[in-house]
């Protein structure tokens, strides 16, 4: 097995999640949950 050295080791890029990400995932959970809510349980407009 070899050693990298550190100039190697921040050359490598990971699979991690940026906040960007997690933002719109949690948008399209949010969004998602609206629309079934909307079929489910339809309200009017006032």
């Amino acid at each position: 097995m070899t050693e990298i050295d550190k100039y190697e080791l921040k050359k490598i890029q990971g699979g991690g999640l940026s906040i960007w990400g997690a933002i719109s995932i949690v948008a399209g959970v949010i969004f998602a949950i609206g629309v079934i809510d909307g079929f489910v349980r339809p309200l009017k407009c006032n």
